[in-house]
C-alpha cells in the first residue's frame, strides 16, 4: 500500500526550492515523528509554505475529468478508481490542507488523480513518507536566464 500526502506549495517557496525538493521531503518527515513544542514549530513552517486548497474547484475538477471513467466512483467526499484489468485501485480524499491518497496495485489509478490534480495547480508537492518517495506533480520548468 502507497500512501501519499499532496501539498500546495506557495509558489514562491516552490520555485526557490527548485532542484532541492528534498527539504521539503525531510521537513514533513520531521514533522510526522514530532512531538511537543517541535510539533509545533514544523506545523507552523508547513503551514507559512503551503496555500490552502480550494476544496470546490477540485472536487468540480475531478467530478468532470472522471466522471464517466470505468471503475471511478464518489462516495461521501472520496473518491476511488478501481482498474480491475490493471489491479490497481486508489482512494483520494480532499481536505483544506491536504489531498491524500492510498494506493496498491500498479501504479495506473493513482496516475489517473495526479493527472487530473496537476492541471488544476502547478505546485503540487506529493510525499510517500513510508516509502521515501516525493516530487512535483508538475515539474517546475527552471528559469532561464540570457
Amino acid at each position: 500500500m502507497r500512501n501519499y500526502q499532496l501539498y500546495l506549495i506557495e509558489n514562491e517557496f516552490a520555485a526557490h526550492y527548485f532542484g532541492r525538493e528534498r527539504m521539503f521531503f525531510q521537513l514533513f518527515q520531521e514533522h510526522d515523528i514530532a512531538e511537543g513544542e517541535l510539533k509545533f514549530i514544523t506545523n507552523k513552517q508547513i503551514t507559512y509554505i503551503t496555500k490552502p486548497l480550494e476544496v470546490l474547484k477540485i472536487h468540480q475538477l475531478i467530478q468532470k475529468q472522471l466522471g464517466k471513467k470505468k471503475g471511478f466512483r464518489a462516495e461521501h467526499g472520496t473518491y476511488s478508481i478501481e482498474l480491475s484489468g490493471k489491479l490497481s485501485k486508489a482512494k483520494l480524499r480532499v481536505f483544506q490542507d491536504l489531498i491524500t491518497v492510498e494506493a496498491s496495485g500498479s501504479y495506473e489509478a493513482e496516475t489517473i488523480f495526479f493527472e487530473v490534480l496537476r492541471k488544476c495547480e502547478s505546485s503540487f508537492m506529493a510525499l510517500d513518507l513510508d516509502h521515501q518517495r516525493f516530487g512535483w506533480l508538475k515539474p517546475i520548468k527552471e528559469r532561464k536566464y540570457v
